[in-house]
């Protein structure tokens, strides 16, 4: 048997590469709505984010949504998304 390669994604704040699984995805699909998929298997294109607090804390000061999807996004999906890190950062006790 082969041993397989784990699949690696880059943070979008810190541009390290972590291991796909430990990662939060944010995914925007099709009908242009973005927002955090748990499962990893939503189709869309997909940008992820360690759980370091820097880079939570940072994601949320920036705007790396729109970078990220080289498009303009309306502020009540950032924001959605924002709430949604933040409630996920607050019950792993990351948040400063």
């Amino acid at each position: 048997m082969k041993n397989r390669k784990k699949p690696e994604r880059t943070c979008i704040v810190c541009r390290n590469k972590f291991d796909k699984r430990d990662l939060t995805r944010i995914v925007k699909n099709k009908d242009g709505e973005i927002f955090l998929d748990p499962t990893g298997k939503v189709n869309g294109r997909g940008a992820y984010i360690c759980s370091n607090p820097e880079c939570i804390n940072k994601f949320l000061k920036k705007n790396f949504l729109e970078r990220t999807f080289k498009q303009k996004i309306e502020p009540d999906s950032v924001n959605t998304v924002r709430e949604e890190l933040k409630k996920i950062a607050n019950s792993e006790g990351k948040m400063n």
